[in-house]
C-alpha cells in the first residue's frame, strides 16, 4: 500500500495526498511513533546504558515521520481546503492531539529522559546536543511531566478541546469570508477606485456569472482598495461592516469559542503551575514574563501617544476641511480613505502609481538577487507539473518527465544552494495569490527539516500569500506593502533553509517566539532603499526604474500617519496580553465591553461602535498557542530588526561580508544558542530601541 503522506522523498507527490489517504497514513505514522516512545520508555527496565543516541536523539528521530506527515495534512488544509479534506483532518485531529499531549505525560518516558539528561556523560556532548537536552527537558516540564496523574488527565482533556476549538475557529473565519460578496451594478458608486481594483472586481463578477457588474469580497486584495480609495462612503461602510462581522454571526460565530479558548488556556497554565497563560508562554522567551511584555507595550504606547493624538487630530481637521458642514467626525470606514486623500494632496503621492513598478516576477527576481549577493546563495527555479488529484492516473503517463509536483497551478518551486560549494541547502514552494480554498494572510512554513549531522539532506519549506493576482491582460502588479510581505516571508524562509543546526528541532524558525520575526522583518528594509529597489522595481512595460521624483515622494510618505499604524499594532498586542493576563481572572464580563474599556487610549473615538477583532484574529485563536500572549513579539522584533539593520547601513546594504555575518550568526544558528547571544554576536552589543524610534520618525 502506498502511503503518500509518509513519503521519505525530498519533494512530495501532492496528487497522491488525497483526503481518503489521511486516516490510513496518519494512523500508520502514529503507530510507528508510539512504538518509538514505547521502546525508549522501557530502556530503564532492560539494564541498557542510557546515552544521548538511544534517548534524546532516538526520540527526535522517531517523531520526525509523524511530524512531517501531519505537517503535510495541515498544509493542505490551509491551501486546498475542501469538505472531504476538512472531514478527514477533523477525524484524525483528536488522535494526533492525544498522542502529542501524552508524550510529556508518560511517566516511564520522563524517567528515562531525566535519568539520561542528568548523567555525567552529558558533559561530553557537543554544546548543541546539550542545549537539545536542556530544551527537551524544559518542554516536558512545561507540558506537565512532573504533575500527578489526576492533573495529567486534566491536561489531556484541555489539549484535546483546544485543538478542536481552534480548528473550528479557523474554519469559521474561512467560511465567513467566502460566504460574503457585494455586487455593484452602478459604476457611479465606484468613483475613486483605481483601474486595477475595478478590473479585478469586474473579472471576479464575471467568474461568478454577473455581467456588467463588479464583485467585492472580504479578501485583502478586494477589501483594502475599497477602504483606501472608494469615494462613496456607503460602499466603504458596507464592506467595513461585513469585515467587522467575520466570526460574529451564525453559522460562523466565534464569540463563544474565543471565551472557551481563553478559559482553557488559563486553566492549562494554572495546572502547569503558572499564574496565567502569558507567564506560561513567555517564560523562555526574550521578554521572560508576561508583566515585562505588557510593560514593553505600555512603554511604546507612552512614547507614541502624543504623535498618535496629533495625527488623529490632523486627520479629523483634514476631513472637516473637505466637508461643507465642517464635520470633524471620523468613522472607522473613513480612516483609510481620508489618510490616502491627505497623502495625495500634501505629498502629491498615490501609492497606486507604484504598482506598475512592482510586477511580481521582477520583485521575486530582485529579492533573489539581493539574497544571492548578501548571503552567498544561488536560487534556481524548478520546472514543475500540476496533476489534478481527481483525475485517474494510469502508470506514469500523467508525468512522463518525472517533474516535481505542485498542489495548484499557481505554485512555483525553487532550489536554494550555497554558492561557494554548490550544495543544495533546500527547496521551497511559493504560492502567492488568493483563492476560496486557501486561508487568508501570508505565512511561511517548514515542511521538512533536513539533516545537518552525519549526512546532509536538504530542507523543504514554503511561502504563501494572498497578493494581487494577475488580470486577463495585465501581470500581477503589487502594492509596496505586498512587496514588503514577500520580503518578510522570505526572511522566515531563509531562517529555515540556511539553518545548519545538527538537531532538527533546534533548527531554523524553532526559536524564541519574540526572536523569530527578526530575520523576516529585517528583510523589509531593502524595500525602501534606492540601491536595492533599483534591482527589482522596474516598470512592467518600459523596464525603467522608479523616477527620482517619485522615489523622493515615496520616502517622504514613509512615516505618513506612522503613529496611527503603530498604535494599531500596540492595541492588538495589548488586547492579546490583557485577555490572557487579566480578563481570565473575571471571565464573566463580556469580552467586547472589557476590551472597549482597556483599549480606549489605543483607539480613535468613533461615532459608530466598533468591535475588537477577537472573532477574526487567527494569529491568536486558530491554533492551540500560535501568537497567543505573543503578539507583542512583532513590535519587539521591530526593535531588533531596526537596530540590526544599522550595521548594513554603515557597512553597505549589499555588503556580502555583513550579509555573511548575519547568515552565520543568526540564520544558521536557529535555537542552538540563546537569542541574546546571537544578537550580540552580530551587533557586538545588546539591542537598543533608539533605531526603531528614529526609523519611525518619532525621534530625530
Amino acid at each position: 500500500m502506498k502511503h503518500p503522506f509518509l513519503q521519505q522523498k525530498q519533494l512530495p507527490e501532492w496528487s497522491h495526498m488525497l483526503p481518503s489517504k489521511i486516516e490510513v497514513d496518519i494512523n500508520k505514522a502514529l503507530q510507528e511513533a508510539e512504538n518509538v516512545i514505547h521502546d525508549i520508555s522501557k530502556l530503564s527496565e532492560t539494564n541498557t546504558v542510557l546515552n544521548y543516541s538511544n534517548t534524546f536523539a532516538a526520540f527526535e528521530k522517531g517523531l520526525e515521520p509523524l511530524n512531517t506527515a501531519w505537517g503535510f495534512v495541515n498544509h493542505l488544509d490551509s491551501v486546498n481546503n475542501s469538505k472531504d479534506l476538512r472531514e478527514a483532518f477533523n477525524a484524525m485531529l483528536p488522535k494526533v492531539t492525544k498522542f502529542y499531549t501524552d508524550i510529556p505525560l508518560n511517566s516511564d518516558l520522563w524517567k528515562v529522559l531525566k535519568t539520561s539528561g542528568d548523567s555525567a556523560i552529558i558533559k561530553q556532548l557537543s554544546p548543541t546536543q546539550q542545549r537539545h537536552i536542556q530544551e527537551t527537558l524544559e518542554d516536558f516540564r512545561e507540558e506537565g511531566a512532573d504533575l500527578p496523574n489526576e492533573k495529567k488527565e486534566q491536561i489531556r482533556h484541555i489539549q484535546k478541546d483546544l485543538a478542536e476549538l481552534t480548528q473550528k475557529y479557523s474554519e469559521n473565519c474561512l467560511d465567513a469570508t467566502n460566504a460574503w460578496e457585494h455586487i455593484v451594478n452602478d459604476p457611479k458608486k465606484l468613483e475613486g477606485l483605481p483601474e486595477s481594483a475595478l478590473q479585478a472586481a469586474k473579472e471576479s463578477a464575471q467568474a461568478k456569472g454577473h455581467e456588467n457588474a463588479w464583485r467585492f469580497t472580504l479578501e485583502a486584495t478586494s477589501y483594502i482598495p475599497v477602504m483606501s480609495y472608494a469615494k462613496h462612503h456607503d460602499l466603504r461602510k458596507t464592506v467595513w461592516k461585513a469585515y467587522q462581522s467575520i466570526g460574529r454571526n451564525a453559522p460562523y460565530d466565534n464569540q463563544g469559542l474565543v471565551a472557551q479558548i481563553l478559559k482553557l488556556r488559563h486553566r492549562y497554565a494554572q495546572i502547569i503551575g503558572k499564574k496565567d497563560f502569558a507567564e506560561y508562554t513567555t517564560n523562555r522567551r526574550m521578554v521572560k514574563n508576561g508583566c515585562s511584555a505588557s510593560s514593553f507595550i505600555e512603554s511604546m504606547h507612552s512614547q507614541i501617544k502624543i504623535a498618535f493624538h496629533s495625527e488623529s487630530t490632523l486627520l479629523k481637521e483634514y476631513k472637516a476641511s473637505k466637508s461643507a458642514q465642517n464635520d470633524k467626525t471620523l468613522e472607522p470606514w473613513d480612516i483609510g480613505y481620508w489618510s490616502e486623500q491627505h497623502q495625495k494632496e500634501h505629498f502629491q503621492f498615490d501609492e497606486e502609481v507604484l504598482r506598475p513598478y512592482f510586477p511580481i516576477n521582477k520583485v521575486i527576481d530582485g529579492l533573489f538577487s539581493i539574497c544571492e549577493k548578501l548571503f552567498d546563495l544561488k536560487i534556481e527555479a524548478v520546472e514543475t507539473i500540476y496533476i489534478d488529484p481527481k483525475v485517474p492516473k494510469e502508470g506514469d503517463t500523467f508525468n512522463p518527465q518525472k517533474l516535481p509536483e505542485v498542489w495548484h497551478p499557481d505554485v512555483s518551486l525553487y532550489n536554494l544552494y550555497d554558492k561557494p560549494t554548490n550544495t543544495l541547502l533546500g527547496s521551497f514552494y511559493a504560492d502567492w495569490h488568493p483563492r476560496e480554498s486557501k486561508r487568508s494572510g501570508a505565512w511561511m512554513n517548514y515542511l521538512r527539516t533536513g539533516s545537518r549531522s552525519e549526512t546532509h539532506t536538504p530542507h523543504l519549506g514554503l511561502i504563501c500569500g494572498n497578493l494581487t493576482p494577475p488580470l486577463k491582460d495585465i501581470p500581477s502588479l503589487l502594492t509596496h506593502h505586498e512587496v514588503e510581505t514577500i520580503f518578510h516571508e522570505f526572511g522566515h524562509l531563509l531562517h529555515h533553509l540556511c539553518g545548519t543546526v545538527e538537531v532538527p528541532s533546534l533548527n531554523g524558525v524553532n526559536v524564541a517566539w519574540d526572536f523569530v520575526e527578526l530575520p523576516s522583518q529585517i528583510m523589509e528594509n531593502w524595500c525602501w532603499e534606492r540601491e536595492s529597489l533599483d534591482l527589482f522595481a522596474r516598470h512592467y512595460q518600459t523596464n525603467k526604474p522608479i523616477p527620482e521624483e517619485l522615489f523622493e515622494k515615496m520616502q517622504a510618505c514613509k512615516n505618513h500617519f506612522k503613529a496611527m499604524g503603530t498604535m494599531r499594532q500596540l492595541s492588538l498586542a495589548k488586547l492579546d496580553l490583557d485577555l490572557h493576563r487579566d480578563w481570565v481572572l473575571n471571565p464573566d464580563k463580556p469580552i467586547d465591553a472589557y476590551l472597549k474599556e482597556r483599549l480606549k487610549d489605543y483607539h480613535f473615538n468613533f461615532k459608530t461602535p466598533t468591535y475588537p477583532m477577537t472573532c477574526n484574529f487567527g494569529h491568536l485563536f486558530s491554533s492551540t498557542t500560535g501568537y497567543a500572549a505573543g503578539y507583542y513579539s512583532y513590535k519587539w522584533a521591530e526593535v531588533l530588526d531596526a537596530d540590526a539593520f544599522t550595521r548594513f547601513q554603515k557597512e553597505g546594504l549589499l555588503n556580502p561580508t555583513t550579509g555573511s555575518a548575519f547568515r552565520n550568526t543568526i540564520l544558521a544558528k536557529g535555537n542552538s544558542e540563546d537569542p541574546y547571544k546571537l544578537f550580540q554576536d552580530f551587533m557586538g552589543r545588546n539591542p537598543q530601541t533608539d533605531a526603531l524610534l528614529k526609523r519611525d520618525g518619532i525621534t530625530a
